[in-house]
């Protein structure tokens, strides 16, 4: 049996609706043969049936609330320093993947350009997690103890840039 040219294929996204699905709003403050009339379904007195009532979800009903009865601890060190950290491990893939040269140079900026940090301007900290073959003079703004053995010890050099 073929389909009609003018006839629409019932499919799950044109279903029409069950009769008796549809539900009217419900209009408070009509009068009391709505139902709805008086008290406008908000019961009799008390916080929630006055105007412009709003309970924000922190509020405990007048008892302390929890961000106040919690003791403060700890502070904010101003001169905390945010690096991005890289593994000699990552560093030591990247390093094969990339073109074979004799004396290799990393940089933040080729740090950068092989999708080990998010962005070059921001400090870099070299981690000795992992080891690194083949020798490559690393510039980073801090290196590990671990790091900085590690890299000399495979006849690279380290530089701390600024």
């Amino acid at each position: 049996m073929k389909a009609t040219a003018g006839a629409k294929r019932v499919q799950i996204g044109n279903l029409p609706a069950p009769s008796g699905s549809g539900r009217s709003r419900k209009r408070v403050g009509r009068g009391p043969g709505s139902g709805h009339g008086k008290t406008s379904t908000r019961g009799h007195k008390g916080q929630l049936s006055r105007s412009g009532s709003k309970r924000r979800s922190w509020f405990e009903g007048g008892q302390m609330p929890l961000q106040r009865r919690v003791p403060k601890r700890g502070f904010t060190n101003i001169f905390r320093r945010e690096y991005q950290i890289v593994n000699l491990s990552a560093l030591s893939r990247a390093l094969e993947r990339s073109e074979a040269s004799a004396e290799k140079v990393v940089s933040p900026q080729r740090l950068k350009e092989m999708g080990l940090i998010n962005k070059a301007d921001l400090p870099v900290k070299i981690l000795g997690d992992g080891e690194i073959k083949g020798t490559a003079l690393v510039q980073a703004n801090a290196f590990s103890k671990k790091a900085k053995e590690k890299i000399e010890a495979a006849g690279g050099k380290i530089e701390v840039i600024k």
